[in-house]
């Protein structure tokens, strides 16, 4: 299993108070932001588990679903939902990204 699995089960659960937050002043945007984490930690355990072009598919999954993560947090923070997303999750988001551009490509 890669790192990155379980760096983004540790976003998910850093995230919780700001998509309690978020649900609060926008159930579907806080829908669209747990799907998009689930389908990452889904798609890096399903793609460990494959081999050749169903890996890269899964990957490249869970790339997009990283970015739209990302673009969640970054979409509540500009309706004034949540406070800016902090240093230390866009950081790990963004190692996460990095990681999955690397091996989906």
């Amino acid at each position: 299993m890669l790192r990155i699995h379980d760096d983004m089960l540790d976003v998910i659960r850093s995230m919780r108070g700001a998509l309690g937050a978020i649900d609060k002043r926008d159930a579907d945007l806080a829908r669209q932001l747990r799907r998009a984490a689930s389908s990452v930690v889904l798609n890096l355990a399903e793609g460990s588990g494959s081999f050749g072009r169903v890996r890269t598919v899964r990957y490249r999954t869970a790339l997009g679903s990283a970015r739209e993560t990302l673009a969640c947090l970054q979409t509540a923070e500009a309706f004034g939902y949540v406070e800016p997303v902090s240093g230390a999750i866009t950081g790990r988001m963004n190692r996460i990204i990095g990681t999955l551009v690397r091996i989906a490509a």
